[in-house]
């Protein structure tokens, strides 16, 4: 299957059942073989088609003279596709993108499409100049939304919040690939020793600035084919997440709950910090995700932990009193991760910062009861949004009258001032994340 026609299999699957881009994308390239160069290309297609999705069809809907609900579903995609390509990607010649458009229109259409989709790209590409995205300052929040890829809502909230400029950035920032960041398995190798061996695997990676077994990879093959990997060298793990257990700071010997802990990224850490001597209960409330917490538990060699499903809003029932630390790495909107996975964008809305606050609240209050006293209680999630983190935070103060908040920001490994960290992608060049570290009275 051509590099097109694959990529426009994976879009009519995203869209058509609301599926995952990465899981669809990685299920499809693994069952083919693809030299290096298609690879890339599908990928980019898929992932440029995706992000820039509600842009997309405003731009389409300056070259077509009908509702883009009419157009059958393959056909729209194919126009997708095409139009990505001429107005996102330089380096493909526009006649290029408009014959093999209508290669796939005449496989999957009819001779009405064909014509259809042909007279469409073919004025897309002699008439780019129709597009033009309204005005920054009188439409502030329109134009970023258009010219990069965010839903309207979002980009009105970061407005109001943070102004034009510095929303301009994020949205930049959110449409950069992120590198891919690995954390050190420190019970197996240290940061030092793993960067000698790395290169062998074909990884040309540094040391990651924020984090002491943080390493960024600049360039990597398959992640299959690392042996480093299989032999639990390290975990794959966005350099921010990467805080919260340095700022949890568990020790050997403790008992302590990750409320929220699937995958497993964050209790594999707080058990290497632990020197896996102590207990570390990872708890999640779907079974597939305990299962795969266990796995990169094996995988790391780590014993200590505990995968056990359950309901982290239910966890005082059974832990009460009981744990020196709890972590709670909160559901959230995820507001903080976008440039991670470019359909997630499109997929958020209004209300979750009106329902996930709630959730939030209850798991928390949930696991700071397991806590001793004196134990130390870490909020975490990956949102930029007050409803999810500072005002949960507010309201647990004010109903738990025990709890004190702590400089967080000096339990980071780059110290920082302040007792709510919030990370930017624009700014700190990692996910955005918040971090907040307290302390129950004895």
């Amino acid at each position: 299957m051509e590099a097109r026609e694959l990529a426009l299999k994976i879009i009519s699957e995203i869209y058509s059942k609301n599926a995952y881009a990465n899981i669809v994308l990685v299920k499809e390239i693994n069952t083919r073989y693809l030299e290096d160069q298609d690879r890339r290309f599908v990928t980019e297609l898929v992932y440029g088609t995706i992000k820039t999705g509600e842009t997309l069809d405003w731009i389409l809907k300056h070259y077509v003279d009908r509702p883009l609900t009419k157009i059958p579903g393959v056909i729209l995609n194919i126009l997708r596709l095409g139009i990505y390509q001429l107005f996102f990607l330089s380096k493909v010649p526009a006649a290029a993108t408009c014959n093999e458009a209508v290669k796939l229109a005449k496989k999957y259409g009819h001779g009405g499409t064909v014509k259809f989709v042909n007279a469409v790209l073919r004025s897309a590409a002699r008439s780019p100049e129709k597009v033009v995205y309204p005005d920054r300052q009188e439409q502030p929040s329109q134009h970023l939304a258009l010219r990069y890829y965010h839903p309207e809502w979002i980009i009105s909230r970061w407005i109001e919040r943070l102004g034009i400029d510095a929303c301009e950035k994020l949205c930049q920032a959110n449409n950069l690939t992120p590198p891919l960041s690995i954390r050190t398995n420190t019970l197996k190798i240290s940061r030092t020793e793993l960067m000698k061996r790395l290169p062998s695997d074909e990884v040309v990676c540094e040391p990651s600035q924020w984090s002491p077994e943080g390493i960024v990879c600049r360039k990597f093959p398959s992640m299959n084919r690392l042996a480093s990997l299989q032999e639990g060298l390290f975990q794959v793990q966005d350099e921010s997440s990467m805080l919260v257990a340095h700022v949890l700071d568990p020790q050997p010997g403790e008992f302590v709950i990750d409320a929220c802990g699937a995958p497993g990224g964050k209790s594999t850490h707080i058990a290497a910090l632990m020197k896996n001597i102590g207990r570390v209960l990872s708890v999640d409330i779907h079974d597939h995700k305990s299962a795969i917490t266990r796995q990169n538990a094996g995988r790391l060699g780590i014993t200590i932990i505990d995968a056990k499903t359950m309901d982290a809003e239910q966890l005082d029932t059974l832990f009460a009193g009981q744990a020196d630390r709890v972590l709670v790495d909160a559901p959230c909107s995820g507001l903080g991760v976008l440039r991670r996975k470019p359909d997630s964008r499109w997929r958020k809305t209004p209300q979750m910062l009106i329902d996930l606050p709630m959730l939030q609240t209850s798991i928390l209050n949930s696991a700071a009861d397991c806590l001793k006293p004196g134990g130390v209680l870490v909020y975490s999630t990956c949102t930029t949004e007050p409803e999810e983190n500072q005002e949960v935070v507010c309201r647990f103060l004010a109903s738990h009258p025990n709890y004190r908040l702590e400089e967080t920001g000096q339990f980071l490994p780059v110290k920082r001032s302040g007792e709510f960290v919030q990370l930017w992608p624009h700014v700190d060049d990692v996910d955005g994340f918040f971090i907040v570290r307290m302390v129950k009275g004895k």
